[in-house]
């Protein structure tokens, strides 16, 4: 067997310039460009590799290719204090969930609690970053996401609904916030090609062939299946409803339609924001979180488990680790940057082994 090339490390501040210097010279304005790198530079340091630095060529192929709107004129509409709806006019996700997390933060700030929709955007990112925004203004962040139908729905033949996360984000103190981030799906799209690439089988209920017939088979697995059965497919069905449906721009029907235009990319998305101090003393909540989460980490350890662990602790302290000694870089998402930079003329940054 040949050795793996080793991954490139570099350092989170030089890899997210460098990613803005890319997406910039792809079309989008300089802020923008910004946003979106810190949106995967923050994937990529949680370990979420997927949705992190890997995501700059496709991103530069939807700029490319029209998909993505590079000069995008997101407008924001309300008709009460405590909601409002982001027209993302195809711009890419990060610039409009970010958009959108710092308008519910503001208006929960007034009253107590806010959601904002956002339409017609673009492949919304890690939605974990967004939620994460809101928690560090001390808020708790709630985020749904439904795009493009790829998943199996129990009963169902083929892609019916979309593997749409959720994703909620609570403040602490003593310990990193708490982070749920979650697909509706039993396995993500990235990992079902990493097992067709080295044809590793798939566990039972992950995947089903284009029929629907579940297998384990990863040459001949087409669709992840959703979690849990009807429970993945009816909270992917839910949160198409509480974010396409609700702000006037469903992708199911259409999709499902004789409609052409029904098959065009997009996303939808709902975030929440929840401010603590509407409740009592937003002190002595974080002061509880602290402390549940403390209950939590105290709890006897199972015999041949290494911990107890909260959602987002694990990938908050990888995150750490990253940050002081690099992000890794996979050797052939380095090619393809670098195929990239050469292309726009971007300086790569230094690297390391």
């Amino acid at each position: 067997m040949p050795d793996t090339p080793p991954k490139v490390l570099v350092p989170a501040a030089d890899l997210r310039a460098f990613a803005a210097a890319l997406l910039e010279k792809g079309g989008l304005g300089a802020e923008h460009a910004r946003t979106t790198a810190d949106v995967f530079v923050w994937a990529a340091l949680r370990g979420v590799d997927s949705h992190g630095i890997a995501r700059v060529p496709a991103y530069l192929d939807l700029l490319a290719k029209g998909v993505a709107n590079a000069t995008a004129d997101l407008t924001i509409e309300s008709n009460a204090p405590a909601t409002a709806v982001v027209d993302a006019d195809r711009a890419p996700g990060p610039v409009a969930l970010s958009v959108a997390a710092d308008e519910a933060v503001r208006r929960a700030r007034a009253t107590g609690v806010a959601s904002v929709g956002v339409r017609r955007t673009v492949h919304t990112g890690a939605i974990g970053y967004y939620v994460s925004k809101i928690a560090e203004q001390g808020l708790v962040g709630v985020g749904f996401v439904a795009g493009m139908p790829n998943m199996g729905y129990t009963g169902a033949q083929g892609a019916a609904v979309a593997t749409s996360p959720l994703a909620i984000a609570v403040p602490a103190h003593a310990h990193a916030p708490l982070l749920l981030d979650m697909a509706t799906a039993t396995i993500a799209l990235g990992k079902l090609r990493q097992a067709r690439a080295s044809g590793t089988p798939l566990p039972e209920g992950a995947a089903a062939t284009e029929d629907g017939t579940p297998t384990t088979d990863p040459a001949r697995a087409v669709v992840p299946l959703p979690l849990g059965g009807a429970k993945g497919s009816g909270m992917s069905l839910a949160f198409e409803l509480l974010t396409g449906v609700l702000v006037g721009a469903p992708i199911l029907a259409s999709f499902h339609s004789d409609d052409p235009a029904g098959r065009e990319h997009r996303q939808n998305a709902l975030l929440i924001a929840v401010d603590p101090a509407a409740y009592g003393d937003p002190d002595a909540f974080v002061a509880a979180v602290d402390r549940t989460l403390s209950t939590v980490k105290g709890l006897p350890v199972a015999d041949g488990s290494d911990g107890v662990f909260y959602p987002g602790e694990r990938s908050a302290a990888t995150a750490a680790e990253r940050g002081a000694h690099g992000v890794p870089v996979a050797p052939k998402v380095w090619r393809e940057l670098t195929l990239h930079a050469d292309k726009l003329g971007v300086t790569l940054p230094d690297t390391a082994v």
